[in-house]
């Protein structure tokens, strides 16, 4: 249980369940009017804090520089909603809500029909001391952001077919037909055959023809890296701020005076 001495260590400090995760922060402990010890904790809850859960402080403990309560996050944070604003206290139905929420038996007087263990419990936001002061507390917009997924890309290597044209020289042979007349050099060559015959003489002719092939050469090498882009984005949330103003009536209780 936590004692008034400890509520100053409590108050905004961080509050964890009972596997260890932290819930929340501790934002206000509320009394019970009549015994006068820590009796509920409000929890601030919420991505940037915007959330109050009440969970009991009675079976809560004090682990180093948290608070432990033994309830899960989730249950705190479904808590019923109260308005914590209403008055610095909780009305007997809320504070019903809340224990039957919590699985805590509420004791009934007999004679009054109303829950007389619990009582009216009231709200402080210093180490648990009463005196004539009242603490105004304002709330605080706090901005972080998150890392999440935003997409994913990949690599993807596919074939496409192109037509490419060269221009490349190819040679052919052609046959021309050469006359020599019979001169006293090649006499003895034109008198060796017979005298007159039928006779046939082929030549084989050649040509060029382009070839095509295709192999594969290497290019270049691909590869996907990230980078960090920093961009500015204006969030817009709305916070809440307690003003105190004193209020004086004249000896006939009508008239009020600021």
């Amino acid at each position: 249980m936590i004692t008034r001495e400890q509520i100053a260590i409590v108050l905004d400090h961080p509050v964890h369940d009972t596997r260890g995760d932290k819930i929340g922060e501790a934002r206000h402990v509320f009394f019970d009017d009549i015994t006068g010890e820590p009796e509920w904790v409000s929890v601030r809850t919420g991505l940037f804090g915007t959330s109050e859960s009440f969970v009991p402080i009675h079976d809560a403990a004090l682990v180093e520089d948290h608070l432990e309560v033994p309830y899960a996050k989730d249950q705190v944070k479904d808590a019923p909603n109260v308005d914590v604003d209403a008055g610095g206290h909780l009305s007997e139905q809320e504070e019903q809500r809340l224990y039957q929420y919590y699985g805590i038996d509420w004791d009934v007087d007999p004679g009054s029909g109303v829950g007389q263990a619990p009582g009216t419990v009231g709200t402080t936001g210093t180490a648990g001391v009463t005196d004539d002061a009242m603490t105004r507390s304002e709330e605080e917009m706090h901005v972080g952001v998150e890392r999440r997924e935003a997409g994913r890309a990949r690599l993807r290597k596919y074939v496409v077919t192109e037509e490419q044209q060269y221009t490349v020289p190819v040679r052919h042979e052609e046959v021309r037909v050469e006359r020599e007349p019979i001169t006293e050099a090649n006499l003895d060559a034109a008198m060796t055959g017979p005298d007159i015959t039928e006779a046939e003489h082929d030549v084989t002719l050649y040509e060029e023809q382009p070839v095509v092939e295709t192999r594969a050469v290497p290019k270049e090498r691909v590869r996907l890296t990230t980078e960090e882009v920093t961009e500015e984005e204006t969030v817009t949330g709305e916070v809440r701020k307690e003003r105190i103003e004193a209020e004086e009536t004249d000896e006939s209780g009508d008239q009020p005076r600021r």
